[in-house]
């Protein structure tokens, strides 16, 4: 795989492995496809990538539902426990999420790009490498193809992750946490979150052509019609390619 730079979150997913799937934020991805079937909407036989899919678990949602469904991931712990568990129309490939502009085989062959759960968009340290990311999804999707991208929120952190360090210059979130691996054994690490505000989020559509549709606030497994809130963890951005 042709890599921009080391990325610290490949180690992270080597040492979780298939013990990634019991933390409680990857439980609603049933109640997370339902709404962004509706919400987008989803029409039958639409091709859908997942940029930063981790093991599959949205792609397999989506085949499962008739969509054919392709994830990357930066992480080859991943992509091999993706492709282990892939269902009928569901498939996967090792790539930087931050390359996806140059991966030009792909550009304008998706109707719907899905990017959830800081799956690649916000653990990224820089700035240009999210702009890197978006403006990946914007050259894969077609025209009038929709992204819908989850993002943490800014306020949130600041009001609620009083055990993280917040770092205002940045807009990043670091805190140090216990990973398990698949034999219960404990290691301590750094997680860093990139967090964003809804202007922010519109100003980065805009960098890179996208257009804003609608921001929710959101929280894993609790998707819903609902506005930004300082109270929500996430947002969920829905943005269009131009025709």
């Amino acid at each position: 795989m042709t890599q921009k730079d080391a990325h610290w979150f490949e180690s992270v997913a080597r040492y979780l492995g298939d013990s990634y799937l019991k933390y409680s934020f990857t439980k609603g991805t049933k109640q997370e496809i339902d709404f962004l079937v509706e919400a987008l909407p989803l029409v039958g036989g639409d091709r859908v990538i997942d940029i930063g899919c981790g093991p599959g678990r949205h792609c397999n949602e989506l085949a499962i539902r008739g969509y054919k469904a392709f994830g990357i991931d930066i992480s080859a712990t991943f992509i091999e426990q993706a492709s282990a568990s892939a269902v009928e129309g569901a498939s996967f490939r090792r790539l930087d999420a931050r390359l996806l502009q140059d991966e030009i085989e792909l550009h304008g062959k998706f109707d719907v790009a899905i990017c959830l759960c800081q799956g690649a968009f916000g653990v990224m340290l820089d700035d240009s490498d999210d702009l890197d990311v978006l403006r990946g999804a914007a050259a894969v999707l077609r025209p009038g193809g929709l992204l819908a991208l989850s993002a943490f929120n800014s306020y949130f952190s600041i009001r609620h992750h009083t055990d993280a360090q917040f770092d205002v210059d940045r807009g990043v979130s670091h805190e140090r946490t216990v990973l398990r691996n698949p034999a219960g054994e404990e290691m301590e690490t750094d997680l860093w979150t990139g967090c964003y505000t809804p202007r922010e989020l519109r100003m980065a559509c805009s960098i890179v052509g996208l257009e804003v549709v609608r921001i929710y606030g959101v929280e894993p497994g609790k998707y819903g019609l609902i506005e930004p809130s300082v109270d929500l963890p996430e947002y969920l951005l829905v943005a269009r390619k131009p025709l």
